[in-house]
């Protein structure tokens, strides 16, 4: 099974790489094999996040748009919040994208998050690195936009790009230490809104003191992205940040996050949420569960 997988994914076979991806985010026995022996290529990984409702989506339609007028083969995982009781996805709409579904250039796999606490799939770092394998230009990730996703999308992307809107201001401040940290591009989306000049302008004020002497200064875009203002210039800046990622010094950080990353969730094998909470439940109809007690003896 997994020899002729692996063959597709190299050739490019899209239904063979949806179900490789399936096999893996399950964890299907010899699913480590199987990775172990992928060839590892240099193929950008742009992150897009933010918060709710600030136009991801529709961001991401239109740089697959450009992408592929430029004859790249693009693939995307969408990442989608997931109910904290079946793990399922709540939001499975991909309603933006749906123009791409059969193009021939573009392969769209939407994920859930499975309750992981940053917005990301837990096994986003292998389903990345299973579409390097495979012949595309560009993979692209966007993000459910909730809590530390704005941050660690930074351990698994090249180029994160963080799509704000203009009546963003307090979020931006409650968020702003981490996102100077990975932010490589702002979008300030929606920005024909009132108040998109002066939050722009903060922004940058924001900015400044922070990369100052550095040729590290975040880039900030203003684009309406329903409409396709600003996007060529936001295209054009992405390919000049993923130049300068080839050679950049972060790119041991975020291998070693990475890295700490799946070993983290090798030590936690054999924990799953759905037996803790059956043993919960037990304990509590027992009259006698107490938290910490209970984590101590699962501790072993």
């Amino acid at each position: 099974m997994w020899d002729s997988l692996y063959t597709g994914v190299i050739q490019g076979d899209v239904k063979l790489i949806a179900r490789a991806i399936s096999l893996v985010e399950n964890e299907q026995e010899g699913y480590i094999a199987f990775l172990e022996q992928l060839p590892q290529r240099a193929v950008p990984v742009l992150g897009i996040t933010g918060p709710p409702g600030a136009g991801k989506s529709t961001l991401t339609d239109a740089l697959i748009g450009m992408a592929v007028q430029q004859g790249k083969k693009v693939a995307v995982i969408c990442i989608d919040p997931s109910s904290p009781f079946h793990f399922g996805a709540l939001l499975g709409d991909r309603i933006r994208l749906n123009q791409w579904y059969l193009d021939d250039h573009v392969f769209i796999r939407s994920l859930a998050s499975r309750g992981a606490m940053g917005g990301l799939n837990p096994k986003i770092i292998e389903i990345t690195d299973l579409l390097k394998a495979a012949p595309f230009d560009l993979i692209i990730v966007e993000t459910v936009g909730v809590g530390q996703s704005e941050v660690e999308i930074a351990g698994l992307a090249e180029v994160t790009v963080v799509v704000l809107v203009p009546e963003a201001g307090d979020e931006v401040q409650t968020m702003k230490a981490g996102l100077m940290e990975v932010a490589d591009i702002f979008v300030v989306n929606k920005s024909d809104r009132p108040g998109a000049t002066i939050f722009l302008k903060n922004l940058q004020q924001m900015l400044a003191p922070a990369f100052s002497g550095t040729s590290r200064l975040p880039l900030i875009v203003p684009t309406v992205a329903h409409e396709m203002k600003g996007v060529a210039e936001l295209y054009a800046g992405l390919s000049r940040k993923i130049e300068e990622a080839h050679s950049n010094e972060r790119k041991g950080w975020l291998l070693a996050e990475k890295a700490y990353q799946l070993l983290q969730k090798k030590r936690m094998q054999g924990i799953d949420r759905r037996r803790l909470k059956d043993a919960i439940e037990a304990g509590i109809r027992s009259g006698r569960f107490n938290l910490y007690q209970f984590v101590r003896e699962h501790e072993k």
